[in-house]
Parts: structure tokens; C-alpha cells; sequence
């Protein structure tokens, strides 16, 4: 045996964050991987952030989480994503050089101190009374820990579909993980269930027509709130050249195309029985759902510097390869494509999420933490979300910590995981702005104030980024006081400023405060008042947070709740009234029932 604190299964995107935090924090932490050259790996799209994925990458940042500075050092374009609406739904997205990305994120992990890589395909988990005490390798080894965190992304019992044709794993060039799935449906008794995922062709730069293409720029811009690392500091913007990406559209022949060979696509002839996203949807998706649209977007995207392939962002498809040949050269500019890597959907087992607690701990075996695509989830940003919280929460549990538990008002992050252990997962979840009540709270531009002194005070962020967080927002508080009390016309230069017709610079003139600040004293002025609606929103969820549900209480005994309540409560076990009201299926006034059965409990009790 050979023991560790904390034990990472899974090098991705989740299990990045969670080894890295889990050894900042002090845990001696093992990672096991299959392959570590394809730590970091970026399996579909070279890109990082998005709608409201942009969000969660800013959060990751602020707590000591490594995605922002890897995206920033190797970005090949930067862009705001709805800058032209209100700041809650402003979503930085980067596209990278996917090579630099994965070879400087390994590094990054092998140089931190109490982390250790290990290559090997984790089997199985070994039990004793009640409790995870080792993981088993193909090897033979037992690697024996206090906590252990499972990544395994799309690799458990992963299939691929290139049409007809089927190969076990869960990328192209990486095998399956079939083992692992074993030993939690038998050995630990968990409830798994089977989604699917895909991504589209590769085609080579120098077959493509770019003149019949949109060519889009990228804007200066960085995910990062910290210094960049000096060991990194020659890779910047300046060494790292920037890349267009290019928009195109499939036409009329792509449609017919498609349209005549849907019958081949395994997600139509019953090839595949797991369910796909409905928010990124195959190419021969878009035809079949939206018939009445002649042409689709595209998006051609470079993967890197050093490679001429360009992602075909927009046509995922699971049809065999030689219609795929066919679709690519149906498109205006692809007529002589040359395809480098087919597109291919690939199915995978996930870990049923009703069996998580919002710590990201099992229910059944609470020192085994789950993150990523295993909670069935979608994108490198929610799964290395969920790693951060995963990992923390590990080394928390060896340290004797409380969990760390992010609320709906704190973070996306926090948003994501109660979604997760609240709501049905029928499909890969993806993450939208919709989905968050208090947006205006949640803005990815003030991540590292709501989020760097619980990271700090949790042991994830070092004092010296505590004190840039606390420094800048001292800057803020003064600023907003300064003017409050200085007038002109009549009016505080602060109600000036929270007229959606003025600026900062335009209210206050020449400032040697820092743009950042600037800009955070600006969004303050200008929708304080929804601000605080929000907040008062907050403080009533807070307050049915405050009725704690006692472990055992039995749904099925109180009177007036509907069938459909009884049995999700059940079965999701919320800990408080406040989870218990976001269960989809649970009224109002079913909670009302519940909290009034709890205080008859708590009088019989006295008697």
C-alpha cells in the first residue's frame, strides 16, 4: 500500500482542479491517469468560457484555480460574448492553442509541491466497513487514501460512433474505462445511467477557401485577476501569435445530404440509447428539429500555431465517414476539405446525481467525491468548477473542515452543483445565465470579490492574491463613498453616475483609480437598485435555508403532499427547505406542509 490524503482518478479538465486544490491546500494528493501526456486534454473544442461558462472560469480564478491562468497563457483569441447587453450576461470566451494548454497545464501540475502523477487506469475501489480506504490499478498497485475524488469524464464504458461503426473509448487514441464502472455498480452499489456527447470534424487550413468565409477578429482581453506567474512571463500576448476564426454556413445541399442519410445516424436507426444534449445539438439534429431552416452557422477554429487543423464548430455528427465527407464539401469554402479527424458521438456512464451531496460527496460512501462529466455535466468549464469544490472539499474532509458549499447567490459554480443534486439530469447539463436567479449578483466581472475571501479563509487562495482581491476592493468602497458625498447640480456625483446616459469618466472626469475599479464603481451606480432587490430575494431564500430537515423524516407520512413530491424528496433527500423548494415537482404549499410536520415532530419530541 502506498498511501496519500487524497486520491484524483481522471486527468482532465475536473481532475486538474481537484488535485491542484486539493494540494494547495496541504493534502499529499495523488493523481492517476490513463495517459499523462493527454492531461488537460482538449477533446472538442480548443476554446475556454462562453455563455455564462466564461462566468465559471472568473470563479475558478478567484478561488485558486488554475483554467484562467492556462487559458490566458495560451490564447490565441480573446472575445466578450454579448458585450452589447447589460453586464450580467457579458461572457469572456478565449481560443487556444490546444497543444501550449495541455503542455503547460502538466507542467503546472508536476511542479506543485504535495502533487503526484501516477499513469495507470484506476479498476476498482477497495472497501472496509463502510468506507473507501484504496484504489486498485491495473498494475497491481493499491494506493491507499483518506478521500478520493472520481473524474473520469466520457470514459466510462465509453463507446464511440462513427456511423455503423463502433470502437470502445471515451476519445479518439484513448481507451475505455470499463473497469471503473464495474466496481461502482457492484462494489458500491451506486446508480449509474448512460449519456452521449459528440464533436465534429477536423479539416486541414490549406484545403480551405477562407475567401468565401466571414473572417472574425478576437479583442484584447484576459480571464485572469492575478500578476501572470513569472516563470510564464514570456508567454504573453506578444510571443503567442493571435488567430482569426472564420464563420461560414452549410447550404442547401448540406440539408439533402443530411436529410437522405438520417436513417444512417445512430442517434436515429437505435444505435445509441443514451441521451445527447439538446443545447449542442448534432448537425443531423438541427435538420430533423428545425426543418423549416434553409442553412446553419458554422464557425472554423483554429486548434494552434502549430497545426493547420481547424475545428469545425457546428457540425457535430455521429454519421458514417463518408458522408461526413460529403457535408463537409457541401459547405461554401470546405468544397475541397480535407478531413483530418472524423466526428464520431460517444456514449458514457455517469454516476445518477441524486446519489451527490452539494459537497460533491457521495451520499453512500461520503469520503468518494465526484466531478465532472460523471455528475453529467457538459464542458471543460463546469467539470473544472466542479474538480475546484471536489478537490477542496476532500482535503477539507482529511483536515476535518466543514464542506465547502458555494449558494445559488454566491457563484455559478454554486448554481451548477445544487441544479445537479436537485433537478432531474435526463441529458448532459449545460450551464446558461438563465438558469442563475440573482445574475445581477453573479457577474463574471466581480468573481474575485465575491469569492476571494472564502477561498482565502478555505485555504485555497495564497494572502498574496487575498490582499490584490482586498486592496481593489478597498479602492471601490472609498470611491463609492467619495461619491456619494461630493455633489454637483444638485445631485451626489453618485446619482449622476447611476444614469445609464453617463460613464465614469464622464461623471468624474480624470481618475488615477484603475480601470478595473472604474468599471466595478460604474456597474454598482448603475444597477443598485436591482442589486438590492436581488439581495432582498436572497434573504428570503435564506431564511427557508434556516429549517434544517431532520436525515430520516419520512415523506411518505405526511398528509397532502402529491405523489409526485413525495417520491422526488425520497429520493433526493434535501438537507434544508430552502433545497427542498428547488426540487422540480414541490409546490409552495407542499413546502408549507413539510415545515409544518417538522415543527409537530420537534413538539412531540418535547413532551
Amino acid at each position: 500500500m502506498k498511501n496519500y490524503d487524497v486520491i484524483v482518478i481522471g486527468g482532465g479538465h475536473a481532475g486538474i482542479e481537484a488535485s491542484l486544490a486539493s494540494a494547495r491546500m496541504g493534502a499529499e494528493t495523488l493523481l492517476i491517469t490513463q495517459n499523462l501526456d493527454h492531461i488537460g486534454q482538449m477533446s472538442c473544442n480548443p476554446a475556454i468560457g462562453g455563455i455564462a461558462k466564461g462566468h465559471v472560469v472568473r470563479e475558478i480564478d478567484a478561488m485558486g484555480g488554475e483554467m484562467g491562468q492556462n487559458t490566458d497563457a495560451s490564447a490565441l483569441q480573446f472575445r466578450m460574448l454579448n458585450a452589447s447587453r447589460g453586464p450580467a450576461v457579458w461572457s469572456p470566451r478565449a481560443q487556444c492553442d490546444k497543444v501550449l494548454y495541455q503542455r503547460r497545464m502538466k507542467q503546472q501540475l508536476e511542479k506543485t509541491e504535495k502533487l503526484h502523477t501516477h499513469q495507470a487506469e484506476g479498476l476498482s475501489f477497495v472497501t472496509e466497513k463502510g468506507k473507501i480506504i484504496a484504489v486498485q490499478t491495473q498494475f497491481g498497485d493499491k494506493f491507499e487514501a483518506k478521500a478520493f475524488v472520481l473524474c473520469c469524464g466520457t470514459f466510462m464504458r465509453g463507446l464511440m460512433h462513427f456511423g455503423p461503426q463502433q470502437l470502445p473509448g471515451g476519445r479518439t487514441g484513448d481507451t475505455a474505462a470499463d473497469a471503473i464502472s464495474d466496481s461502482l455498480k457492484n462494489d458500491l452499489g451506486l446508480e449509474l445511467m448512460r449519456l452521449k456527447t459528440g464533436t465534429p470534424p477536423r479539416v486541414l487550413a490549406k484545403t480551405i477557401d477562407f475567401e468565401k468565409l466571414e473572417r472574425q477578429d478576437g479583442e484584447f482581453g484576459e480571464f485572469s485577476y492575478w500578476p501572470r506567474e513569472k516563470e510564464y512571463e514570456t508567454i504573453d500576448r506578444g510571443s503567442i501569435p493571435q488567430m482569426p476564426c472564420y464563420i461560414g454556413r452549410t447550404s442547401a445541399e448540406t440539408k439533402k445530404v443530411i436529410a437522405d442519410n438520417l436513417h444512417l445516424s445512430p442517434m436515429y436507426n437505435g444505435s445509441i440509447d443514451a441521451i445527447g444534449t439538446r443545447y449542442c445539438p448534432s448537425i443531423e439534429d438541427k435538420i430533423h428539429r428545425f426543418g423549416d431552416k434553409e442553412s446553419h452557422q458554422i464557425f472554423l477554429e483554429p486548434e494552434g500555431v502549430f497545426t493547420e487543423e481547424y475545428y469545425l464548430n457546428g457540425i457535430s455528427t455521429s454519421l458514417p465517414v463518408q458522408i461526413q465527407n460529403k457535408i463537409v464539401h457541401s459547405i461554401p469554402g470546405l468544397e475541397k476539405a480535407e478531413i483530418a479527424r472524423y466526428a464520431y458521438a460517444v456514449e458514457y456512464d455517469v454516476v445518477s446525481p441524486h446519489q451527490t451531496q452539494n459537497s460533491l460527496a457521495l451520499k453512500p460512501w461520503p469520503n468518494l467525491f465526484v466531478a465532472g462529466q460523471i455528475n453529467g455535466t457538459s464542458g471543460y468549464e463546469e467539470a473544472a468548477g466542479q474538480g475546484l469544490i471536489a478537490g477542496a472539499n476532500a482535503a477539507g474532509l482529511v483536515a476535518g473542515k466543514e464542506p465547502l458549499i458555494l449558494e445559488r447567490d454566491q457563484a455559478y459554480i454554486g448554481v451548477m452543483i445544487d441544479d445537479l443534486v436537485t433537478k432531474d439530469i435526463s441529458e448532459p447539463y449545460r450551464l446558461f445565465t438563465s438558469r442563475a436567479e440573482y445574475r445581477l449578483l453573479l457577474r463574471q466581472d466581480n468573481a474575485d470579490r465575491r469569492l476571494s475571501k472564502i477561498a482565502y479563509e478555505y485555504g485555497l487562495l495564497p494572502y498574496e492574491k487575498f490582499k490584490i482581491a482586498q486592496d481593489k476592493e478597498k479602492l471601490i468602497n472609498d470611491e463609492i463613498e467619495r461619491l456619494k458625498n461630493e455633489r454637483s447640480h444638485g445631485k451626489s456625483l453618485w446619482e449622476h453616475l447611476s444614469s445609464h446616459k453617463n460613464t465614469y469618466d464622464s461623471v468624474v472626469g480624470e481618475s488615477h483609480l484603475p480601470e478595473n475599479v472604474k468599471e466595478q464603481v460604474q456597474i454598482d451606480a448603475r444597477y443598485e437598485c436591482y442589486i438590492q432587490r436581488e439581495k432582498q430575494q436572497v434573504e428570503r431564500q435564506k431564511r427557508l435555508a434556516k429549517n434544517p430537515i431532520p436525515e430520516d423524516l419520512d415523506y411518505l407520512t405526511i398528509t397532502g403532499l402529491g405523489n409526485e413530491a413525495k417520491n422526488k424528496l425520497s429520493r433526493y433527500r434535501p438537507v434544508d427547505l430552502g433545497q427542498a423548494a428547488r426540487i422540480d415537482g414541490v409546490t409552495p404549499a407542499e413546502i408549507g406542509l413539510i415545515q409544518v410536520h417538522i415543527k409537530r415532530l420537534e413538539e412531540s419530541k418535547k413532551l
